[in-house]
């Protein structure tokens, strides 16, 4: 393949910390995360157009003008389509153990109370939780406020049963972890499926968790919903950092 010069993405790898929001949001699927690093697997892949340096939240990307290989918008598609095909046959299997049956949970009336004493009651009122095992159409989804809280945020905030999963829908996952486009899908379906009245995510100011910003507001938009929505990112020492509501 010629080269010839045109724009094309550059990645500081120094900068970088492979959280990768910016595979995700890359079109073309020219980035890849491998070793913990963004890589750009391939020059034909990439259009220069940028789309993955607004994400980074390390601004490790850059828009430089060098000889590189031109743009091949045929394989581009070829790639897509391969790897679409090996993302659906690695999609997650639902196990079907008794412990993911949909349920939901009440609270006697005495244990709702603040006691002072050290037993904190359980503000959790559905199962399960983890995105992967709920299904779309399960009923507490509807008329629902819903939670989406990153799996590390309950560690970290110790109020996290009052302050955010009181009268809530409970729903947690990982955007590094796990599978940012399979969650992307379901909360899709999720939010087509059910009229949600309110989504609340809480996520971890460390950089790989703004991922799960992206998934949500991304299925939003898939899903053609108005639907309020508020982000709230929470510090690794148990504080609220920011608040934003759409």
């Amino acid at each position: 393949m010629s080269k010839i010069t045109r724009k094309i993405i550059r990645i500081d790898e120094d900068k970088c910390d492979g959280c990768g929001i910016c595979a995700d949001a890359c079109h073309e699927g020219a980035i890849q995360i491998l070793g913990g690093k963004a890589k750009l697997v391939k020059e034909s892949y990439c259009d220069g157009l940028g789309d993955c340096i607004g994400p980074c939240p390390q601004d490790a990307i850059t828009i430089v003008e060098r000889r590189a290989d031109e743009y091949d918008e045929e394989a581009v598609q070829k790639h897509l389509e391969e790897r679409n095909s090996t993302s659906t046959e690695k999609k997650p299997v639902v196990c079907s153990c008794p412990g993911s049956a949909v349920r939901e949970l009440s609270h006697h009336a005495e244990t709702m109370e603040t006691t002072g004493s050290d037993n904190v009651p359980s503000r959790l009122s559905t199962w399960p939780v983890q995105i992967t095992l709920v299904p779309p159409g399960a009923p507490f989804l509807t008329n629902s406020d819903l939670l989406i809280a990153a799996d590390c945020v309950p560690f970290a905030f110790p109020d996290f049963h009052n302050r955010f999963i009181k009268g809530r829908v409970a729903l947690v996952g990982c955007p590094k972890l796990d599978d940012p486009g399979y969650y992307t899908d379901k909360l899709t379906e999720i939010f087509k499926t059910n009229e949600i009245k309110s989504v609340t995510v809480v996520y971890m100011e460390v950089p790989c968790c703004g991922g799960l910003v992206q998934v949500v507001h991304k299925a939003l938009i898939q899903s053609g919903k108005q639907i309020p929505i508020s982000f709230q990112k929470i510090g690794i020492r148990g504080d609220i950092l920011d608040e934003m509501n759409l």
